[in-house]
């Protein structure tokens, strides 16, 4: 990869004196805030981390990543990140946009030929031709597959291979329908870079990135940091092991490449990839897309001539839409299905990662609120009146 000198909107902004260092004593509180959310059962562990212009300013963890075993969680545990993944596999093709060697609005028939072959549920072939940008952004019409006791046993070309089949939900481009698109973007990536997928990833972001912690299936050396799964007892009230499909019964057993959700990884390796998109596209020199690509990439779509507050394969808050009254407008990330979460500010320079491994637990969602809401105290930006009447 070539080193580039540093990214110029961060430095027109820190000259123009918009972006600001954090409050340390707000970053202080973090630590105790989420060893009250262990005390309260929120969750069994958390690992959270702040970067701040590249720079890691806080990374801390609490709790335990195995109560049973008494093994404290540590600042490098491993998480899976579930849909996390969705804006690693999106920039992935992003880097292929780059090269010129997909386009997000031609159709995507053009690489896979399926595509163009695909129905409706009434047998009539739709309007407009399915794109990279709707299969990134939910808007494909791609049905959610029901769930089977195959799932991960093949590979991601036979995988998709049964999602085009299927009849699409809706007219691509007509509605939102958060579903598994993003795995067939993927595949596409397969077959125009001649390479397995993980290997793209892995030769693409993950070593030029020093992401020495990501994979899709995990070996021994990660698998003995793997935070455990934890759900709450209904009877007991108390925090118990749940179960995770991605955690197989050892390194050998491997679960299909998923690009809408696969991946494992931890904070300090997802700090540097949400640090080079918060830097338009590079990191310490390394430049993984253009800042093009990243403004493209995290730009909300529409879908029936409405905004939606999904991009290609990244949450965003609008000021019309706020999945989260507490996050400012303008700033976007994903969460995973068991409450992990990664956010960028760029107006800010910020990158928050909040790491558990929860799946059934009630309350899960305030410790991350809790973590949010200091950093956004800390920064100096506002918090949106309807979130700050619920602190």
């Amino acid at each position: 990869m070539k080193k580039l000198l540093p990214f110029t909107l961060l430095s027109l902004l820190l000259s123009a004196g918009l972006l600001h260092a954090l409050d340390a004593k707000k970053l202080a509180e973090i630590r105790p805030a989420m060893d009250a959310a262990v005390a309260a059962k929120q969750a069994a562990g958390v690992v959270t981390l702040v970067m701040e212009n590249g720079k890691v300013v806080h990374h801390e963890a609490v709790g335990m990543a195995d109560r049973r075993a008494a093994k404290p969680m540590a600042k490098d545990s491993v998480f899976w990140i579930a849909s996390m993944t969705k804006s690693i596999n999106a920039t992935a093709v992003m880097v292929l946009v780059d090269e010129g060697k997909l386009s997000l609005d031609e159709p995507a028939s053009r690489w896979l030929p399926e595509l163009g072959k695909v129905k409706l549920a009434n047998g009539a072939a739709p309007a407009l031709p399915i794109t990279l940008r709707m299969l990134l952004s939910h808007t494909a019409g791609i049905a959610f597959p029901p769930r089977k006791a195959t799932d991960g046993a093949v590979s991601l070309k036979s995988y998709v291979a049964t999602l085009v089949k299927a009849p699409l939900a809706f007219e691509p481009g007509s509605a939102y329908e958060y579903g598994f698109g993003p795995t067939v973007a993927g595949r596409i990536l397969e077959i125009v870079s001649g390479m397995k997928y993980e290997d793209f990833l892995q030769t693409r972001i993950f070593e030029p990135l020093g992401m020495k912690d990501t994979a899709f299936n995990p070996d021994d050396r990660l698998r003995v940091r793997i935070a455990r799964t934890y759900k709450l007892d209904e009877e007991s009230g108390e925090l118990v092991p749940g179960y995770n499909p991605f955690v197989t019964s050892d390194a050998s057993v491997t679960h299909m490449v998923e690009p809408s959700g696969g991946l494992f990884s931890t904070a300090p390796d997802l700090a540097r990839f949400y640090g080079m998109i918060a830097g338009g596209g590079a990191l310490d020199g390394v430049r993984i897309l253009s800042e093009t690509a990243v403004r493209d990439m995290t730009r909300p779509v529409d879908a029936g001539g409405k905004p939606q507050s999904y991009a290609a394969g990244w949450q965003c808050v609008l000021e019309s839409q706020r999945g989260s009254a507490l996050l400012p407008a303008g700033s976007f990330g994903h969460g995973g299905a068991f409450a992990t979460h990664g956010w960028v500010f760029p107006k800010q320079g910020l990158v928050t990662v909040f790491l558990v491994q929860n799946v059934l637990v009630p309350d899960s969602g305030k410790a991350k609120d809790a973590f949010q809401r200091l950093v956004l105290e800390s920064s100096g930006i506002p918090v949106p009146v309807a979130a700050a009447a619920k602190k």
